[in-house]
């Protein structure tokens, strides 16, 4: 399985970096060894002194498929959780700074915590899906579907046109604003609509 990730795909968010708005989606990947599964703690890497949290909705790909039309991508994804890209954020200044590749910052071991997966199709309103994120019991990131720059179906429909999706692989769909910093003791807990989907500490 492989971890793909979107992005700048929230106003918000590419506002509170100072990013340029993208024409099309930006995308990214995470090897496996990236997955922090619930019920396991984040351990602090020593390679960084500013890890920062972004809350994400996370699509499950339930077929392979290539070169995907838009109006057949829900037929390729079935479930969605809420996951975190942590970003080594002091490393991606610096790969920023000299125009190096981000996977230093993006793709170390444990980066992508997802909590367990609920099928689209049982939510409340599959159509505006609210999730976020509690830091030590306080609100610090909400967000919903619909304020996505791009959709789930065209996120999907693009990123298969460059990479086969196969079943098990993971889309996380970009952040929302509110993005900041943990540290060790910091407990984080991820919901999906009014739902824990997952929760651990920083150690």
């Amino acid at each position: 399985m492989k971890i793909i990730c979107i992005g700048r795909n929230y106003l918000a968010h590419i506002a509170e970096l100072d990013h340029d708005l993208p024409s099309e989606p930006l995308f990214f990947m995470k090897p496996a060894s990236a997955l922090l599964l619930p019920h396991n703690p984040f351990f602090y890497p020593d390679f960084s002194k500013e890890i920062h949290y972004e809350t994400e909705l996370v699509l499950r790909i339930c077929k392979p498929g290539r070169s995907i039309e838009e109006r057949f991508a829900p037929n390729y994804y079935d479930a969605i959780t809420v996951g975190i890209d942590f970003t080594a954020r002091d490393l991606q200044r610096k790969c920023i700074e000299k125009g190096h590749p981000w996977e230093i910052a993006k793709a170390f071991d444990s980066s992508a915590p997802i909590g367990e997966f609920r099928k689209i199709n049982a939510l409340k309103n599959p159509e505006a899906i609210r999730f976020g994120m509690k830091l030590n019991d306080q609100w610090v990131q909400q967000g919903v579907s619909t304020d996505m720059i791009f959709n789930f179906n065209r996120i999907v429909s693009y990123v298969s046109h460059f990479v086969t999706l196969k079943e098990g692989d993971y889309i996380f769909t970009g952040t929302p604003q509110g993005v900041g910093e943990v540290h060790v003791g910091d407990k984080l807990e991820l919901f999906l609509e009014d739902e824990s989907v997952f929760w651990f500490r920083v150690k």
